[in-house]
């Protein structure tokens, strides 16, 4: 990781950044920080690798569940911001009808009514993230970290919670701290607190326990909202 794009990045905010984001900057700069984070972009490649050749026939008949149910492409691509800012498309399962965003974006909430059956099941086991192993593979998301938002919404929050920018400080992750503790209905705010408690204990043993926790919702559902 550059660490000092980072701090540049976030500078141009330093005057409204909370005492996390400090904490945040100061964990960032440090030369044990950027080994590890090098061998987590090893660890990253060697794990997408191996999970996208086991996720294929979970993805293929999910999606073809998901247009047998409701007629459309069962993969949809959409934009969100990345480290230090950087716009990705990302790619998923569609897990909502095909016209879910008529009246324009909204925020995933409990109970969505827009969501499919299907859709349904693979949000609670995390199958329609699948596909982002490919981002993973192509740099622009990492396994762990903070989820990946919407341009839009980046900046609506941005503006409604300090310092919510700052978990732009790493890669976002197919899963992470927030995610398994959370689900996707989850508060800005509260995935914010979970995003920075990740930033500044960011370590193996904090990674292995998401990531174990991740599997046991993959397969239970437990931990899901």
């Amino acid at each position: 990781m550059n660490a000092e794009k980072s701090m540049e990045y976030f500078m141009e905010d330093s005057t409204e950044n909370s005492t996390e984001s400090q904490t945040a900057l100061k964990v960032f700069s440090t030369k044990r920080l950027k080994k590890y984070l090098y061998v987590k972009r090893i660890t990253d490649i060697f794990l997408a690798s191996i999970g996208m050749v086991l996720a294929l026939p979970i993805i293929f008949i999910s999606a073809l569940l998901i247009v047998l149910e409701t007629p459309g492409s069962p993969f949809y691509t959409q934009e969100r911001v990345g480290k230090n800012g950087k716009k990705f498309k990302l790619i998923k399962l569609r897990s909502m009808r095909t016209d879910a965003e008529k009246l324009g974006a909204k925020w995933a909430e409990a109970n969505d009514s827009r969501v499919t059956r299907v859709g349904a099941i693979i949000r609670k086991t995390r199958i329609d993230e699948l596909p982002q192993l490919l981002c993973v593979l192509k740099g622009d998301m990492s396994m762990i970290g903070p989820r990946p938002e919407r341009p839009m919404f980046t900046e609506q929050f941005n503006r409604e919670i300090e310092g919510f920018k700052n978990r732009l400080l790493v890669k976002p992750g197919l899963t992470g701290l927030a995610q398994v503790n959370g689900g996707y209905d989850i508060s800005p705010r509260e995935k914010l607190q979970y995003d920075l408690t990740y930033i500044d204990n960011l370590s193996m043993l904090l990674e292995l326990k998401i990531m174990i926790k991740t599997v046991k919702v993959l397969f239970t559902g437990e931990g899901a909202r």
